[in-house]
């Protein structure tokens, strides 16, 4: 047991990490019920089907789980409110600062934790009364920072005196003992879940990863400021041909409008946003979400003890 594991009242120190669209009550109840941390997306949702989900999840598992907050949307004020009527004890947020809410999470007792990508906003988070970070480095899917996960990690959990989670990048037994030699007491994973049996995308979008090698992934948006790594594909390759013309961001935004459901929905691996991390090529083979945990802690234990024979 560490201060994760403590705090949030879960076996494994693992979260799921909350991808939009994909990360619904199968995933994440799965998730939770096999110890670690299931956390659902609420990004494009409405507040009621927030509430839907999050019901939907503790009608599938008594244990802990927690929502992410996408604090760039409108709806965000909503959401809290139904986050506290529904009793949801943890909250991790992104895209913006917590601190207009942060009153009201913790008035409500629920635990605060921020996905941050440096140092100066890991010890902002701390100031605001945050219990705990999800450092995230670049090498994960979807909307990413600038630094990279071993010198984010390692850095961050150097100069915060609250609990640190790594991700990006980490997919097995020995990127979990990684993240704790840096200083971290827990693991973010999003990419390996996508290769999950309770995943709910589409069969050729989880094939798309199985397929993945290490240079599968590129990064898209990085000259609008918004860069976004995904599976390559026709879509990235349009886009980044024209992001290095005199496009718009309106433009560019229109191209992508509806790609992540064409991945996720209708398993469109051409034109669809296959968001995926660089671990992606090392996703091998499609299992129960309990296995994958239960594999990456037996592991883990047995890449520990070599180490302590050194």
């Amino acid at each position: 047991m560490n201060r994760i594991t403590e705090l949030l009242g879960i076996k494994y120190p693992i979260f799921q990490g909350a991808m939009a669209q994909i990360s619904r009550h199968q995933l994440v109840s799965a998730v939770s019920n096999a110890g670690g941390l299931g956390i659902l997306a609420s990004g494009g949702l409405t507040a009621d089907e927030v509430r839907d989900e999050i019901r939907k999840t503790k009608a599938l598992t008594d244990k802990p789980f927690a929502v992410n907050l996408m604090l760039m949307m409108e709806n965000v004020a909503e959401i809290v409110e139904v986050l506290i009527e529904e009793g949801v004890k943890v909250v991790t947020t992104g895209a913006g600062t917590p601190k207009p809410y942060m009153p009201r999470l913790k008035d409500a007792g629920i635990i605060v934790i921020p996905v941050i990508p440096s140092v100066k906003l890991a010890l902002k988070m701390q100031e605001l009364g945050c219990d705990a970070v999800v450092a995230e480095g670049m090498e994960a899917g979807g909307h990413i920072g600038e630094m990279t996960t071993m010198p984010l990690t390692r850095q961050v959990a150097a100069n915060v005196d609250i609990p640190v989670v790594c991700a990006g990048g980490i997919a097995d037994g020995y990127g979990f003992v990684a993240a704790m030699a840096l200083g971290a007491e827990g693991v973010q994973m999003g990419t390996v879940f996508l290769a999950a049996e309770e995943c709910p995308i589409a069969d050729a979008y989880k094939q798309a990863i199985l397929d993945s090698i290490d240079t599968s992934t590129v990064v898209t948006g990085r000259k609008l400021g918004a860069p976004v790594r995904c599976l390559r594909n026709q879509l990235t390759d349009k886009y980044l041909a024209l992001e290095n013309q005199d496009i718009s961001r309106h433009e560019l935004e229109e191209m992508t409008m509806g790609a992540l459901s064409k991945a996720v929905k209708d398993g469109d691996i051409d034109n669809g946003s296959l968001m995926a991390g660089q671990i992606a090529g090392h996703v091998s083979s499609i299992r129960p979400t309990k296995v994958i945990i239960a594999e990456i802690m037996t592991e883990a234990r047995s890449v520990f003890d070599k180490l302590t024979n050194i």
